[in-house]
């Protein structure tokens, strides 16, 4: 037998050890010297293998040997690709380092992922192509550049030196298998955004990002089949982190505090000289340390009582607490519920609530809340906007992932936040138009002057006694296709209708949030259609996210109305350009 031959028949027994579940001939295939993922050495492996195989979840991976591999020899050294791996949860192409060792036999000394010159470039452009085609791809939301990125939480919010970071979930199979990752954006005004490498790899899911005792961003988050973990930044540019050990305090049996808490969705802190983070799940807690490298201790129930309406052991995940205009805020969410926050006070390590509001109504297309406060002491905060309804609407199109514009919040008296969208949105408009004043009698009225897909209105009005004002985007000149926004006076409510809104693919719902005029006050909602995306603000009081999938080419008219009563409405307009790379 050649040389070559008997290297890739060292491979071909490593496949046949994967299919028959042999951990000691799966480890016997790599040299001393062989480091996998976290660094896990070849004595490690086999029992790692074993725990998997117990538990019934090692990965049915398979390793193919075919007309295409190739052997480079160099001495003791031999290079075999592509190698190409199936397995349920991914795949691709891998190429080989092999070692001759002392004996003459062939072991793997490294294996990676094929790297692949112009053709990854070729296939790079195709994707680019391919997502900007898509015509219900956001122009001036944030997005996933590429590929699948479910759930697309918004995490480690922070500014830092000048500029905004955002982080995000992604999933791919860079290590050779599927993993979670945090995706890097970062921008100095909010709607423009640089893609950074990514730093944060393998296992990565929900967290926060604050600033430690020794002025270095700090990443809170959830670090998969291991428990909640910290991170800390190793350069302003916040490319390249050192994980640190996982903080979640481990119990047994017997122990006063077992199974009180879950390792999960944490939010981390530092207060004075103690280091807090809250556990997330169905009975959130606390949990302490005196250093980021110290023991941290359970301290107890993050909330010291329920409110009305919402059950104490409502699931607490997502969280974000921070101190706002005189209170203390804390976003979440119930993953029965949906997105939602309390205002109260946090005091004597735990959160004491007095009011509690939703931020979506009606299903979970609002999720998973993130905020930062910036330069300007502004808080604002991002969510995901959920694809309708089952996840994978976009992923057809070659990406999926979309945030929600930011909001910039407040508090109002009444213990409810406000909302508005920074003013740096508005160096997107171009081809401003204004409509002037006007009068609607029971009716409803296009609007020639305003129309597309990317755009911003803002209808300002004097309801009278009319029972409903508001305006439909994304219209269709017979109606076949149109989103509905309006004020709904008879039942207090600001609704966003989207049964009509397209074919097929959309959610076919109508969203309702409460909200009411006081008197003589004047109506205003402003608008923001960006392809699939419609948010809406109303009054600064109130605001509302979904998806729309217009089929129709020509679902891009305006028109404003009102029913039960006559009103005066202005409005204005403006296109809005497209800020994102890809």
């Amino acid at each position: 037998m050649s040389e070559h031959e008997t290297v890739l028949d060292v491979i071909r027994r490593y496949d046949e050890a994967l299919r028959d579940r042999n951990p000691e001939q799966q480890a016997d295939f790599f040299t001393d010297a062989w480091l996998g993922a976290n660094d896990m050495t070849r004595a490690e492996l086999k029992d790692n293998i074993q725990e998997q195989i117990d538990e019934g979840s090692h990965k049915d991976n398979r390793f193919v040997v075919d007309d295409e591999t190739s052997v480079d020899l160099d001495g003791d050294t031999a290079t075999v690709q592509p190698v190409t791996l199936r397995a349920s949860t991914g795949g691709g192409r891998f190429a080989f380092v092999m070692k001759r060792e002392a004996d003459g036999a062939w072991l793997c000394d490294s294996l990676g992922l094929m790297e692949v010159g112009d053709e990854a470039a070729k296939n790079a452009r195709a994707v680019r192509e391919k997502i900007l085609n898509d015509p219900h791809r956001p122009g001036y939301h944030v997005v996933s550049p590429e590929g699948v990125a479910m759930p697309f939480d918004p995490n480690g919010a922070v500014y830092w030196k000048g500029r905004y970071h955002l982080f995000y979930i992604f999933q791919n199979d860079q290590l050779g298998y599927q993993a979670d990752h945090w995706g890097h954006l970062s921008s100095t005004d909010l709607f423009h955004w640089r893609h950074h490498p990514t730093g944060l790899l393998d296992g990565m899911y929900s967290g926060n990002c604050f600033i430690n005792g020794d002025g270095v961003p700090t990443m809170c988050y959830h670090q998969k089949g291991q428990g909640n973990a910290m991170a800390v930044a190793l350069d302003d540019d916040l490319d390249t982190w050192q994980k640190l050990d996982v903080i979640t305090p481990a119990t047994k049996e017997g122990d006063e505090f077992h199974g009180r808490y879950a390792s999960w969705d944490p939010y981390g802190w530092l207060e004075g000289d103690t280091y807090y983070a809250i556990f997330g799940g169905k009975q959130p807690g606390i949990a302490k340390c005196d250093s980021l490298s110290g023991h941290w201790q359970y301290v107890g129930d993050l909330l010291a009582h329920g409110v009305e309406g919402v059950a104490l052991e409502e699931d607490v995940s997502c969280a974000d607490l921070f101190h706002l205009d005189g209170k203390d805020v804390l976003l979440c969410i119930s993953h029965r519920i949906g997105c939602r926050y309390y205002v109260g006070e946090w005091k004597n390590e735990q959160f004491f609530p007095e009011t509690h509001a939703m931020m979506s109504w009606v299903d979970h297309a609002y999720f998973a809340p993130e905020s930062l406060v910036d330069d300007q002491g502004r808080r604002i905060m991002w969510s995901w906007i959920m694809d309708d309804p089952k996840f994978g609407t976009r992923a057809d199109q070659g990406w999926s992932g979309t945030m929600g514009l930011p909001r910039i919040l407040s508090l109002g008296d009444d213990g409810l936040l406000r909302y508005d969208v920074p003013e740096e949105i508005e160096r997107l408009r171009y081809q401003g138009v204004d409509c002037g004043s006007f009068d609607l009698s029971c009716s409803e009225q296009a609007v020639d002057a305003i129309s597309g897909d990317s755009i911003e209105l803002i209808l300002d009005a004097e309801i009278g006694k009319a029972q409903s004002v508001g305006l439909k985007v994304c219209t269709s000149p017979g109606g076949e296709e149109e989103t509905s926004i309006y004020y709904d006076a008879e039942s207090k409510q600001l609704k966003v209708d989207t049964t009509r809104s397209g074919e097929g693919e959309t959610t076919g719902v109508l969203e309702a949030a409460p909200f009411e005029l006081t008197e003589n006050e004047s109506l205003n909602i402003r608008v923001f259609v960006d392809k699939s995306v419609v948010e809406v603000l109303v009054n600064g009081r109130q605001a509302i996210a979904r998806r729309i999938y217009p089929h129709r080419e020509e679902s891009r008219g305006v028109r404003v109305f009102s029913r039960g009563g006559d009103a005066q409405v202005r409005l204005k307009g403006w296109q809005m350009a497209a800020s994102n790379a890809f």
